[in-house]
């Protein structure tokens, strides 16, 4: 496949095209704000300032296509992309509220199933909710509370800095599930203590101030999920997809759109990378320097051989959290120079 052929492909997939609607939303709620609140739209989590830790808030819903595919792991990837929302910024994860609709009650049966594996699993309670037990479809959304330590030890979405290096880091170790194309399990066949350990990676970087900026590859897939990092930090960067840590088996297309079980895009300083993709390859998780940021508002890729440019900021949006577009009314985030 062509670099372009690539490009449109990712462009094209819906697993970025449908971020498109955030901007919607931004867009049309009323524009306040609050002194406790220090980030919120384009981050994984929305940041509040709780006395000395900062809370963080983060809500999540599983795609219809995927409950109809597999409701067990509609129930398990419930909870896991909230609780990555949460490590992601750097947190731990206090607690999560659920909402079942329920149409079908077998369908409800592995839903729940689902959810119970990976509460054991990831050890994080379910402490309330909502059910709707007369519905005419079947969805789960869950809910995550969680906190970081203070102010300073925040992951952002918005805080890339021109000449910071770009990370990649995966799991190599995985499947993709039945039925399932785009979602690399990584964590249902293994044991809770090692997954435990892989997700407080994000929050050691946190405490020891290695990166103050990232997100968890998501749905859009490794290159939109920096794409959206970028987007909210008004940034650009140059990637090399041929430095992006990829199992052998895996076809390139497949894995640059598939959503991580274990995955981050991180920015930091060049001094810093090195100890990063170490802390992370103690717990058996795959890490390499892709790329570097710069200010053209533009992701551009390369081959080795052609170049394209992936998104232009300049001219489009993928979730539409731009700077500008949202600092009229977001409390400026924490000033982690004073």
């Amino acid at each position: 496949m062509s670099l372009k052929a690539l490009v449109d492909e990712i462009k094209q997939y819906p697993g970025v095209t449908r971020k498109r609607s955030i901007s919607d939303v931004i867009n049309f709620f009323p524009k306040i704000s609050h002194l406790n609140v220090i980030a919120s739209y384009g981050e994984d989590a929305a940041v509040v300032e709780w006395d000395d830790r900062v809370l963080l808030l983060a809500a999540d819903g599983i795609m219809e296509s995927l409950m109809k595919a597999n409701p067990f792991y509609a129930g398990y990837y419930a909870v896991l992309v909230n609780l990555h929302d949460i490590a992601a910024m750097g947190g731990l994860p206090i607690g999560m509220l659920d909402i079942l609709s329920v149409k079908d009650s077998k369908v409800c049966a592995q839903v729940m199933k689902g959810m119970e594996e990976a509460v054991n699993k990831f050890s994080v309670p379910i402490v309330g909710g909502h059910t709707h037990p007369d519905c005419t479809y079947n969805a789960i959304d869950v809910a995550v509370i969680g906190y970081c330590e203070s102010k300073e030890q925040c992951i952002y979405s918005h805080t890339a800095k021109v000449g910071d290096d770009v990370l990649m880091v995966m799991d190599l170790d995985g499947h993709y599930p039945l039925g399932l194309s785009m979602a690399w399990d990584t964590t249902s066949k293994k044991e809770p203590e090692l997954v435990r350990r892989q997700m407080r990676v994000m929050n050691k970087i946190a405490k020891n101030r290695l990166s103050v900026c990232g997100k968890d590859i998501s749905n859009p897939g490794a290159l939109g999920t920096l794409g959206m990092l970028l987007e909210t930090s008004g940034k650009g960067a140059f990637v090399d997809i041929r430095k992006i840590p990829r199992p052998d088996s895996v076809d390139l297309a497949q894995w640059l759109k598939s959503y991580q079980g274990l995955g981050y895009v991180i920015t930091c300083d060049p001094a810093n990378s090195n100890e990063i993709i170490r802390m992370f390859a103690v717990v058996g998780v795959t890490g390499a320097v892709v790329g570097s940021i710069d200010d053209t508002d533009k992701l551009v890729v390369t081959n080795g051989e052609e170049i394209e440019v992936l998104f232009d900021f300049n001219s489009e949006i993928i979730t539409g959290c731009k700077p500008q577009s949202t600092a009229a009314w977001t409390p400026l985030p924490y000033d982690f120079e004073k």
